[in-house]
């Protein structure tokens, strides 16, 4: 009889905190078929990335992964703490959708953060993405994907194989300890420091950090975000800033962006000043055409020395459900450099859809 008041009372219990806590399985997979094309140019390398990925001075049909999002599948959540207090975890892992195999070495690449919540806002420590990586694409065109111009043209966007430059943007960071504020009146803020962990009695590396601010109530979106990183102690340090602004006219949506990478490839001095221009149209409930028109130019320490880089992109979405639908579209970008004779050139055509869970 007492045995089973026990097991009564541990059940109880159990049933208390479980109802008490949540654990959510989810994720999404992003596949699309791409015709792209990659011209060096006479005297322009091109990047290893585009070598790796089919895109060097020939025509390529393509399956490829996360035009618009990232694959990925995650676990994720949350205990009432009592008091309008949470703890809150995420472990994420990204997926190439397009051959099965995880996107990184790491098991959980995306993220891996555990945290508090409440009144005072959020906090979160491990392995978490940065400001500037989740707001960027926020004031972008199409959809903020790899059709998208400033994913062509920029040495600052988080993603898009078919880019003429590799960024030196770092999406996320290790070791790190982010705090958002709560939204006060449309505004919200956040800071973030990452602890480089590689101090020596002769290395002393210092921190990543970053920081912004958002301002979003009714038609009106603004913010601006920034964040550096340093490898090593003999390295320059690279940044990032970037500021972005949307306007909701219901016909359409108005989008802008002006950014300056910094000390880009970890030259002194080197920089890229891009801006892109965009709008989005809702042709219906169910269907969105998007186009934006991207500029990057670098400055004269970087070699060959002041190329520029233009590009456009247009396309459509057309949603299936709450949890899917399909997109295409289509990008091109130039890219001039002093000491080539001619530009570099590239461009896709695309289709995919996207699925969440």
């Amino acid at each position: 009889m007492k045995k089973s008041l026990i097991a009564l009372a541990v059940l109880a219990a159990s049933g208390a905190a479980m109802a008490q806590s949540s654990v959510t399985l989810y994720g999404l997979i992003d596949t699309y078929y791409a015709n792209a094309k990659w011209d060096r140019g006479n005297g322009v390398t091109a990047p290893s990335h585009a070598v790796a990925t089919g895109y060097a001075g020939t025509t390529q049909n393509l399956i490829q992964s996360g035009a618009v999002n990232g694959s990925r599948w995650g676990l994720k959540g949350s205990e009432d703490l009592g008091g309008g207090l949470k703890a809150n975890f995420v472990l994420e892992a990204g997926i190439n959708s397009d051959t099965g195999a995880g996107a990184s070495a790491l098991a959980f690449h995306r993220q891996a953060s555990v945290g508090f919540s409440g009144g005072f806002g959020a906090v979160r420590l491990g392995r978490v993405p940065t400001y500037y990586y989740d707001t960027e694409g926020t004031w972008d065109g199409m959809f903020n994907s790899a059709l998208s111009a400033a994913a062509v043209a920029f040495r600052t966007p988080s993603g898009g194989d078919v880019s003429f430059e590799k960024s030196n943007l770092v999406s996320r960071y290790d070791n790190s300890v982010r705090y958002d504020s709560p939204n006060f009146s449309g505004f919200s803020g956040s800071v973030q420091y990452g602890f480089t962990e590689n101090k020596t009695t002769s290395v002393d590396a210092g921190a990543n950090w970053s920081l912004g601010a958002t301002y979003a109530a009714g038609p009106l979106s603004a913010g601006l975000a920034y964040q550096q990183q340093k490898a090593t102690d003999t390295a320059e340090t690279v940044s990032n800033t970037r500021l972005g602004a949307s306007y909701d006219f219901g016909v359409a949506k108005l989008k802008a962006s002006y950014g300056i990478a910094g000390n880009v490839g970890a030259v002194k001095d080197a920089k890229a000043t891009e801006y892109q221009i965009a709008v989005d149209y809702p042709v219906s409930s169910a269907l969105t055409v998007s186009a934006n028109f991207a500029r990057s130019s670098d400055s004269k320490e970087l070699d060959p020395g002041e190329s520029v880089r233009n590009a456009f992109g247009i396309g459509a979405a057309y949603t299936l459900s709450k949890r899917t639908f399909l997109y295409g579209g289509y990008v091109s970008g130039k890219k001039s450099s002093n000491g080539s004779k001619d530009d570099a050139t590239i461009s896709a055509l695309a289709v995919g859809v996207q699925h969440r869970f």
